[in-house]
């Protein structure tokens, strides 16, 4: 475990104001976790790549939270001069330490979701009763 840092300022996501809830937001969205997880176990790629790897996601979302990640210091975006430009996208290693967690849940996910699933339907089943 890492040693606690007694000068860093101490950050409460339960209160309103913290901003700690403005990374939970980046970092909470779908998009986001998806682009840690395909940039830390695919390692460097390209943007075409990742659309490709991420299923679903438009252009435009795409480029929104590869900018947030870029902006929280989750990601490097490196542009290449060359005919047509090169722009590869990697974890830095701030990034890479959300990698376990993130990847945790996802696992987590994709191990539950046929429960979530009958929950759900059962969920409605009883709404839809009442």
């Amino acid at each position: 475990m890492d040693a606690v840092d007694e000068s860093a300022p101490r950050f409460d996501a339960f209160a309103a104001s913290c901003p700690s809830r403005r990374l939970l937001d980046t970092i909470g969205d779908k998009w986001a976790s998806l682009a840690v997880v395909a940039l830390g176990l695919g390692g460097r790629m390209r943007y075409s790549e990742l659309s490709a790897r991420i299923e679903g996601v438009s252009q435009k979302m795409l480029t929104q939270t590869l900018r947030k990640l870029e902006r929280d210091g989750l990601l490097t975006r490196t542009v290449t001069p060359s005919v047509p430009v090169r722009v590869d996208y990697e974890l830095t290693p701030l990034g890479l330490t959300l990698l376990e967690p993130i990847c945790h849940l996802k696992e987590w996910a994709e191990a539950h979701m046929a429960e979530v699933d009958r929950a759900r339907d059962e969920y409605d089943r009883e709404k839809l009763q009442t």
